[in-house]
């Protein structure tokens, strides 16, 4: 089952609970390739991803995101990095600093489109010590900074649509003029 774009969007939720049932390989393979298709500035592509299955890491990663234990229980958890020095080598300190991120932050958004697309849940977590996460993978020798993790399998329930601030509360519209 896929869903157009516009349905994925308004469609994600966070998801904090999950069922046991097992996320395929090959779907999350499929979500990779969608994060790898995310636009990436000069076509740097500065992103790494961790597919964790182990349940102890996965709790190792629970304890590192300020101890939000729900995310053991999901059966995936990704964990996106940014490559810090693949971007600098391209754009120097403003690769590193700042496309980098915006990069992975893109590839990030693409999963979770991608997961709710196939009826599956994530949520984005960005509150966790970055020194511990990178801790579980040795990322501090690799230049690879951790900037998400998303848990990700089938959602136990159905989570609430939050409220959202209406487009005429967000934009500013700026004309040319005579």
């Amino acid at each position: 089952m896929t869903k157009d774009v516009f349905a994925a969007i308004f469609e994600r939720r966070s998801v904090r609970s999950f069922t046991h049932q097992e996320v395929p390989l090959a779907t999350v393979t499929r979500l990779l390739e969608a994060a790898a298709a995310a636009p990436s500035a000069g076509n740097v592509q500065p992103w790494k991803f961790f597919v964790v299955e182990d349940a102890d890491t996965r709790k190792e990663l629970a304890r590192a995101a300020l101890n939000q234990t729900w995310m053991a229980d999901a059966p995936v958890v990704i964990v996106v990095c940014a490559d810090l020095a693949r971007a600098e080598k391209t754009y120097g300190e403003r690769g590193r600093t700042l496309y980098a991120l915006q990069d992975t932050a893109a590839a990030a958004q693409n999963i979770l489109l991608g997961a709710t697309a196939l009826g599956l849940g994530t949520c984005w977590v960005g509150a966790f010590n970055e020194r511990m996460v990178a801790a579980v993978f040795d990322l501090e020798t690799q230049l690879l900074r951790p900037v998400a993790m998303i848990p990700l399998g089938h959602p136990a329930k159905t989570a609430k649509a939050p409220a959202r601030r209406p487009a005429e509360d967000i934009m500013s519209i700026i004309k040319g003029g005579s």
